[in-house]
């Protein structure tokens, strides 16, 4: 059963929610960070980014403690208030081919530790510690990670009763979406979603691997209460959009195109396409770009590995393609590769392999939530990059205090 209760939100006052919230800090370019904190005063940037005019930056203690120092200025200033009762809130995304709707309150770190919220992606020990050291000294969490779950009838319930009525916040942002978001502070609809969860075994990590890990570190070391749940954003794991990526390789290994299509059909039944942009569709097929042609690869049958991490397009690639033919051992530190959403377009690809800034693009399927489940029930971990996962959240819009 999952544990999940409200808690007291930092958050932006109603005027101010669409200028505070913000992209996480690190899908900006250095070009739109400097823009966005130099024209908006009220960006949550300012917060994670109080240095941002020194020449020299800070960093570590010097520096979280600078992001608490900020933060605390924020509150006084008024920008961002305390919610007076502990809370859920409803929380929307709109897009214009998708919409996001689920549930924002504070997870238990026990569900974490006994499994009950499953992961599927390695993290790095070094990153975990790092960001405990970031949540034990500003005493705040400003991003919520991002949990699925099966379908629950009285969520969706709860859900549907407060879109029907005026939204705290309602705003639209760059990307062309829209944000809004609901208070429940009703001790009944409290309630109601309280024991909702508790009749839900399992939740998965979609997004904030090591955000979890990292609140599990500081939960064990710290005394105070709040640190014994982690703020999450709680969604029905059928509104997930999952999509791929793609890999763009940037040599051959020495090999010309006539033996690196050689060596690839000892593996694959590959099928030229001609100059016309390919997405694969079949099972166990890969998509390819190389010297000016589309290609279709599947695996053969007798190179297949029937697990629930080998059978991914994935691994397929990694197991069969990049380690054995093009020596790429370690995809998350070799730099003869280059990972790209789904959703860059895929002429967009092709033009990087024709102006020689790449020579292969690998294009791949997005994996199905019944494939990412498997695994993560499996206690086993998807190949690097194997999934990019929406929505991603706004930093801000909800704070969860640990102090």
């Amino acid at each position: 059963m999952a544990s999940v209760r409200p808690f007291k939100a930092i958050r932006p006052t109603r005027d101010k929610a669409n200028l505070i919230a913000s992209r996480s800090y690190l899908s900006y370019s250095d070009e739109t960070l400097k823009e966005k904190l130099e024209h908006n005063p009220f960006t949550f940037l300012h917060i994670i980014n109080p240095d941002y005019k020194d020449e020299v930056k800070l960093k570590g203690v010097e520096k979280f403690n600078a992001v608490k120092e900020k933060f605390n200025k924020f509150q006084e200033a008024g920008f961002l208030i305390t919610e007076p009762s502990e809370s859920f809130y409803v929380y929307q995304q709109i897009h214009e081919h998708h919409t996001f709707e689920g549930i924002i309150g504070a997870t238990a770190v026990d569900d974490y530790l006994n499994g009950n919220i499953k992961k599927h992606e390695h993290t790095l020990t070094a990153r975990e510690e790092m960001f405990k050291s970031y949540l034990d000294i500003t005493g705040f969490n400003a991003e919520p990670v991002l949990l699925c779950h099966q379908e629950n009838t009285d969520i969706t319930a709860i859900i549907q009763k407060y879109k029907e009525t005026r939204a705290e916040y309602e705003f639209a942002t760059t990307n062309k979406a829209v944000h809004k978001l609901w208070l429940v502070n009703n001790t009944d609809d409290i309630n109601t979603i309280i024991n909702a969860f508790a009749t839900i075994n399992d939740l998965y990590i979609a997004d904030g691997h090591h955000r979890s890990a990292s609140s599990a570190l500081l939960a064990k070391e710290s005394s105070k209460n709040n640190s014994k749940h982690f703020m999450s954003f709680l969604i029905d794991e059928n509104q997930l959009n999952i999509i791929n990526f793609n890999r763009l390789v940037k040599y051959t290994n020495g090999l010309t195109s006539y033996e690196l299509l050689k060596e690839i059909e000892k593996s694959f039944t590959l099928v030229k396409k001609g100059g016309i942009a390919f997405t694969p569709k079949a099972k166990n097929e890969i998509g390819m770009y190389f010297f000016g042609n589309w290609y279709s690869l599947i695996i053969k049958e007798d190179k297949l590995v029937n697990d629930c991490v080998s059978k991914l397009d994935p691994a397929i690639l990694s197991n069969n393609i990049l380690k054995p033919i093009l020596g790429i051992k370690d995809e998350k530190t070799d730099t003869n590769i280059v990972f790209e959403a789904g959703n860059t377009p895929l002429s967009t690809l092709a033009n990087k392999i024709d102006d020689g800034e790449f020579e292969i693009a690998f294009i791949l399927k997005p994996i199905p939530i019944s494939a990412l489940k498997e695994v993560a029930d499996n206690n086993r971990f998807m190949p690097p990059k194997s999934t990019y996962i929406e929505p991603k959240l706004r930093s801000g819009l909800t704070i969860y205090s640990l102090d």
